[in-house]
């Protein structure tokens, strides 16, 4: 076994390898990037290496750096984690070249499934079943047109390289072939350095089922059943689960041995994944599944994989890349139960699902029987530079009926300050009819979007508490100048303080009357409610509110409250009262950037004419493509960003002329 790690990569991922290697007798090395010098994996490392600045290409996409950091600590093998180098074969074959250990496959095997339309065709040879559509060499954006018609639409445009959806499209109608083309290909060359494609039938009604394999260096090959992976938003996982609900044992067999037919052709050794997509339309399960890809690293849905076999996967890929034998053979592994992960994201669900970043004021996930995978502790900031994941949550049961109610439960106890997330969004998801009833597929959060994400106004006694937090008298130690604190008698008659909130856009008041120390009436919408504060502590109160006793949880960033309410996390913001209005959004004639980023294309010149909703400038931010429209029509009176800047949050991008505003 290796005597000293190095994991090129951070987060999460970083410290799930840091975890299992130091459970092993294996002592673990760290990169990080200028923003990431007290990242829980550099802290959780035996050592770490400062190898760059916060742009990836310069820290953990640098080869170079890691390779140097690797010699400079004496490092015997590197593992990659997930994203990054870790689909790299070039890497893999540099990191072997410098005499150390790739924890993951061979480079040769890592080339043959890197590219799509080469996969595909191995996997034609191999008697392994595949979508129907375009995979060649030829690129010219007029034949390819040509081919998604005679395929017949809809169809889906994939890039060749890379995964996690990027530079993915789906096309409706020949006329949005052409853009839908150009973007995914400027989306994938700017992830994955190439921007070849290729066109496959978009199957109308998908589910989307992984396999995981694993193999060794000695010629043994295994499949460890497979994962439902079907509930995405832009072809980003969200909710994943093992094994997949209505899976028929014939399926599963045929589906398990074609994985490993799949691994085989190319020699694989270490942890694996074929991806498998299926169409439903007319049933549960057909008997028709088409290999997608194989993703040639550990994927981030690998725990459901662990809990319903009781294996380790980082431990049998470290064990395999030190040369051993795997450490089960096909018939010493079954399924145990069911289980589930959910990736809670720093994203506004309401918005696109933009990705915010923000101070992690308040983080409490549940304890006992729920597994969670984060790369962050409280006071932690997600910055607006990588991926925007706080943690994944992991529940395993008897059944899915008792795993899917540990998930709803557990969704429901976590309590996140600092940021927007898409908790609330997540649970929205686990209580839909075509989930909950074990038939999901990749189209389920599409059709249901307006209803999984539409504003849920806070209830009286909400805006009543938050009001309440919002005055300060529920901190533990009040201060404050007794004749205008809300908390104290006054002369002329009980202290009354008006507060105003505002919760996704829309503002609300609520009016406090206090009646001592540590009793207030609110007045809030259309309801009067007596408040005694009956205990206080460091992140919160407990209460008796009309009546009825309560705890209340919240955490204060500044002017941001979240409330943690009956599985809820409720942020508010007290808006600046010279101000004005009713709304944060800026006005019309100004189109702003929602978050830092990099502006990667600008589509229109002072003085031309656009019409609502034309897409005028994108931008990248945190490993997301955002497009940015006009919200009117009108005449462009100035633009004031070029394309390769790096932009600040609230940045003007253009500016239309104000008098044709209506």
């Amino acid at each position: 076994m290796f005597s000293k790690l190095l994991i090129a990569n951070r987060g999460e991922i970083a410290c799930r390898v840091i975890r299992t290697a130091r459970r092993l007798g294996i002592r673990t090395v760290a990169v990080y990037s200028d923003v990431d010098d007290d990242a829980l994996h550099v802290a959780l490392a035996d050592e770490a290496v400062r190898i760059g600045s916060a742009t990836a290409s310069d820290s953990y996409l640098s080869a170079e750096r890691i390779l140097w950091a690797a010699r400079a600590v004496g490092a015997d093998a590197i593992h990659p984690g997930y994203g990054f180098l870790s689909e790299n074969a070039d890497f893999a074959a540099a990191v072997e070249a410098a005499n150390m250990v790739f924890v993951g496959p061979s480079p040769n095997a890592i080339r043959a499934m890197g590219l799509k339309d080469a996969a595909k065709a191995l996997m034609e040879r191999s008697g392994v079943p595949v979508v129907p559509g375009y995979h060649g060499e030829e690129q010219e954006a007029g034949f390819l047109a040509a081919q998604a018609a005679e395929i017949g639409y809809p169809v889906l445009i994939k890039a060749r390289a890379g995964g996690g959806g990027k530079g993915m499209r789906r096309v409706e109608r020949p006329e949005d072939f052409a853009p839908a083309l150009e973007a995914a290909r400027r989306e994938a060359e700017a992830a994955f350095g190439d921007g070849s494609v290729l066109i496959e039938r978009y199957l109308t009604r998908p589910r989307h089922i992984e396999v995981q394999v694993f193999g060794d260096r000695h010629g043994n090959i295994v499949h460890l059943f497979e994962r439902d992976c079907s509930l995405q938003r832009r072809h980003q996982k969200v909710i994943e689960e093992a094994p997949a609900p209505g899976m028929t044992a014939e399926v599963r067999r045929a589906m398990g041995d074609a994985a490993v037919r799949a691994a085989r052709a190319i020699g694989y050794a270490g942890a694996g994944t074929v991806e498998f997509i299926a169409d439903v339309t007319n049933g549960l399960w057909p008997d028709q599944f088409f290999f997608m890809e194989m993703n040639t690293r550990l994927q981030v849905e690998h725990p459901v994989t662990e809990a319903i076999t009781g294996f380790d996967l980082v431990e049998w890929q470290l064990r395999v890349a030190a040369g051993e034998p795997l450490p089960k053979k096909q018939s010493d592994i079954a399924i145990d139960g069911w289980s589930f992960e959910a990736r809670i994201y720093a994203e506004d669900p309401a918005k696109g699902f933009l990705p915010a970043i923000g101070r992690l004021k308040h983080l409490y996930f549940p304890d006992g029987a729920v597994r969670i995978d984060s790369g962050v502790r409280q006071g932690d900031m997600v910055t607006p530079y990588y991926d925007p994941l706080i943690a994944k949550l992991i529940v395993h049961g008897s059944n899915r009926s008792a795993a899917l109610g540990q998930l709803q439960a557990a969704l429901k106890e976590c309590r996140i300050g600092g940021t927007i997330t898409n908790l609330d969004f997540l649970v929205r998801l686990t209580e839909e009819h075509d989930f909950r009833s074990g038939r999901p597929d990749t189209g389920l959060i599409d059709r249901e979007i307006e209803r999984l994400t539409a504003p849920m106004a806070p209830d009286d006694e909400a805006l009543a508490l938050a009001a309440i937090v919002a005055t300060g008298v529920l901190e533990p130690a009040v201060t404050g100048d007794p004749w205008s604190s809300l908390g104290y008698w006054q002369i002329w008659g009980d202290g009354q303080r008006t507060i105003t909130v505002e919760h996704e856009g829309s503002r609300s008041t609520a009016t406090l009357k206090a009646r001592g120390r540590d009793q207030f009436a609110v007045h809030a919408g259309s309801s009067t409610l007596p408040v005694l504060v009956l205990e206080r502590f460091a992140d919160g109160a407990r209460l008796e509110v009309a009546g009825q006793k309560r705890v209340l949880r919240f955490a204060r960033d500044g002017e941001t409250l979240t409330l943690f309410l009956g599985g809820r996390n409720l942020v508010f913001h007290l808006p600046d009262s010279l101000s004005g209005g009713h709304s944060s959004e800026v006005a019309d004639d100004e189109l702003i950037a929602p978050m830092p980023g990099l502006i990667k294309l600008v589509r229109v010149g002072a003085g031309e004419a656009v019409a609502k909703g034309q897409p005028l400038v994108v931008m990248e931010a945190m490993k997301m493509e955002l497009t940015l429209s006009a919200t009117r029509e009108g005449k462009v009176a100035s633009v004031h960003v070029a394309e390769g800047a790096q932009v600040s949050e609230g940045t003007v991008l253009v500016k239309l002329d104000e008098e044709a505003a209506e």
